[in-house]
């Protein structure tokens, strides 16, 4: 009784043989989920290599495992953009690529915009003859 009240009051964790083996059972309970987690990511992972055809080290890839990281500290499901969206993001992505180049190298921004463009529209109608 007191000894727990004083332990709660002063945010001490009570070292009493019953609260350490509650404390090591919700500890277990959490570890659990979080395996789970991590065995439906595995399996999710190596499907996706498979329906994709994929090379086995595309998972070792840095980027794969980067994305990875981010999905698992998702709380809910993660939502993939469609293919509009992703596009749009790419371009979005190597424009910004483009102008911290520009700024870095002090190139022309007519020439680098232009060159740019070209490569973009050249991107969308090769996207459009493989579609």
């Amino acid at each position: 009784g007191k000894y727990r009240q004083w332990a709660k009051k002063h945010s001490f964790e009570s070292m009493l043989p019953g609260d350490i083996k509650a404390w090591k059972e919700k500890a277990e309970q959490a570890q659990q989920t979080i395996n789970s987690h991590l065995t439906e990511c595995k399996r999710a992972a190596i499907e996706w290599l498979v329906a994709t055809d994929q090379p086995i080290q595309a998972l070792d890839h840095p980027k794969f495992q980067d994305m990875i990281d981010v999905a698992l500290w998702a709380t809910n499901r993660v939502k993939i953009p469609g293919h509009q969206a992703t596009c749009a993001e790419i371009m979005r992505i190597f424009k910004n690529h483009l102008t911290r180049l520009q700024m870095t190298l002090n190139v022309c921004h007519n020439l680098v915009l232009h060159a740019s463009l070209h490569l973009i529209c050249q991107h969308r109608v090769l996207l459009l003859v493989a579609q």
